[in-house]
């Protein structure tokens, strides 16, 4: 087992919160099918986020249950365990937008068929022998979802500071959706990395699986956004491109380009952490005041 090198990289402990799930739900019938006014683009290259997550998440569940028998840190396991209610939240919510796109006359199932290929198959569960190369596996899988979360995390931290959003009038139930999820990634941004920490922590591997996750992301981003704009019902000519995603990160509706060229290097510092990066205090001040988190408080309280 190749655990982590002498030089740990060191958590922001003040940037710890204790993680819960947090029953949410959404009402759809008012929110537009270009929910951010006037640029369907924008609007549907974060659409994509509704055709990722829901198997990408089911995913990290399956395979996080798996790791749960070989933690022997008490406090990071219950960080898992909290991070597996969360992100079987946030799977459920965004599965939850796909009806309403297929009412708006936008089927997204050729492109889910392909996610859940992806994650069901490829990354799925493999016939292995017990011992080593069934432990492989194991320790790949929880290198990528790392990976994974450290873009999450900064698409959580981007969407709650991007108030270009709400100078473009986005619709507000669409806005809360991907705040209170991007909240709660940043909540618990730095399980993921801590578990691969404990279980392995291998360079090599952090940098192979980075490499993975980053490639895989991009591609099936690009692709998403291009199914959308290609099958918007209302488009007669829709089409997504790299100019268009760099544009957009540009006026503030989508990331920025350099932002996520820089967060590159950041990952891949032996010093990492993601504690380093976001701010809990911002996120849990958000969730105080999300309408979906209060609601459902309110009704968690009540029962």
């Amino acid at each position: 087992m190749s655990h982590t090198h002498a030089r740990q990289p060191r958590p922001v402990a003040s940037e710890r919160t204790p993680l819960k799930a947090r029953k949410v739900s959404f009402s759809w019938e008012d929110t537009p099918l270009h929910w951010v006014p006037g640029d369907p683009f924008a609007g549907h290259t974060i659409n994509v986020l509704h055709l990722l997550l829901p198997a990408g998440e089911r995913w990290f569940v399956h395979v996080y249950r798996q790791v749960l028998p070989l933690i022997t840190d008490e406090r990071l396991r219950a960080d898992v365990i909290g991070f597996i209610g969360q992100e079987a939240m946030h799977s459920q919510a965004h599965d939850e937008v796909l009806p309403h796109l297929r009412e708006l006359g936008l089927d997204p199932t050729p492109y889910t068929a392909q996610v859940d290929w992806l994650f069901e198959k490829l990354l799925g569960d493999r016939t292995l022998p017990p011992g080593r190369a069934r432990r492989w596996w194991l320790m790949e899988r929880v290198a990528i979802i790392a990976a994974i979360e450290h873009y999450t995390a900064f698409l959580g931290d981007w969407v709650l500071n991007a108030a270009e959003l709400d100078r473009r009038g986005a619709d507000p139930t669409m806005l809360d959706l991907l705040r209170w999820h991007g909240a709660e990634e940043v909540e618990h941004r730095s399980v993921a990395f801590e578990l691969f920490l404990h279980l392995d922590g291998g360079y090599r591997r952090r940098a192979r699986t980075w490499a993975t996750a980053f490639t895989a992301l991009v591609f099936l981003w690009q692709r998403g956004a291009r199914f959308f704009m290609e099958n918007d019902p209302t488009l007669t000519a829709g089409r997504a491109s790299f100019r268009d995603f760099h544009r957009s990160g540009r006026q503030g509706v989508l990331p920025s380009t350099g932002d996520m060229l820089r967060s590159v290097p950041r990952y891949l510092s032996r010093s990492y952490h993601p504690s380093q990066e976001g701010s809990t205090a911002q996120a849990v001040a958000y969730l105080a005041v999300s309408p979906a988190a209060r609601a459902a408080a309110a009704a968690e309280e009540g029962a």
